[in-house]
């Protein structure tokens, strides 16, 4: 064992790094997330079927090319607690490696996406997050497809309400106004743009932007980390 390798194991022993779902010890090759929580992870496999679960949801509603979610989100599960921790606890790292892991199953089926827009947040709740968790799954599909985040053309004009409570008719009224395009807009004239965001409900926050964005020419697919 070399002094590095030794430092190291050292180091870990003091200060171990913990699975961000269970909180056990990681093993040296581990990163973020022990390999029992990822096999025990509810993948959904719905970019293999376009007419998912996912992509009914948004039926209707917004004309797409392309929608799945990575995994399905239940009561007091593993997913629940990463999401959980992603979006309130300061765990960005879980979106990222989350996103990585998912674009190695979407760059081989993936349509050809030219952007990839996280759906923002409020810039009050920006600054007192810190981060857009969002964006932290966008930046890690970006790095897996080689596609960039384009960030600054939407924005979000309201600080709306939580949804988590919500009706579904309020829910749609709760995100109908809220979203607005800069002056870059231009942009997005004749691009294929992969809209992404952490959890699908009803799908409205989804519909409004994918509507806003085809309003300026834009196709538009989805990916969310994970499907309640």
């Amino acid at each position: 064992m070399n002094f590095s390798s030794f430092i190291k194991g050292f180091v870990h022993v003091l200060m171990p790094n913990l699975c961000r779902s269970c909180d056990n010890a990681l093993y040296e090759h581990e990163h973020v997330i022990c390999l029992e929580c990822l096999y025990h992870l509810p993948v959904t496999d719905f970019h293999l079927d376009k007419n998912n679960e996912s992509a009914k949801q948004l039926w209707g509603k917004v004309d797409f090319q392309f929608a799945s979610s990575m995994l399905y989100l239940n009561k007091s599960s593993r997913v629940e607690r990463l999401v959980h921790r992603l979006k309130f606890k300061g765990f960005s790292e879980i979106g990222e490696y989350l996103g990585a892991m998912y674009a190695s199953e979407l760059k081989n089926i993936q349509p050809q996406f030219d952007y990839i827009i996280p759906v923002p947040i409020h810039s009050s709740k920006l600054r007192k997050r810190g981060y857009n968790q969002a964006e932290c799954f966008a930046i890690g599909l970006s790095k897996g497809l080689c596609v960039p985040v384009l960030n600054g053309v939407l924005i979000r004009t309201i600080h709306s309400q939580s949804q988590t409570t919500q009706a579904r008719l309020e829910r749609y009224d709760n995100v109908e106004h809220v979203f607005e395009l800069t002056t870059e807009k231009y942009l997005l004239n004749n691009k294929h743009v992969l809209i992404v965001d952490d959890v699908l409900t009803t799908g409205a926050t989804l519909s409004v932007v994918g509507n806003v964005l085809i309003k300026e020419g834009a196709k538009v697919s989805f990916v969310t980390l994970a499907r309640a």
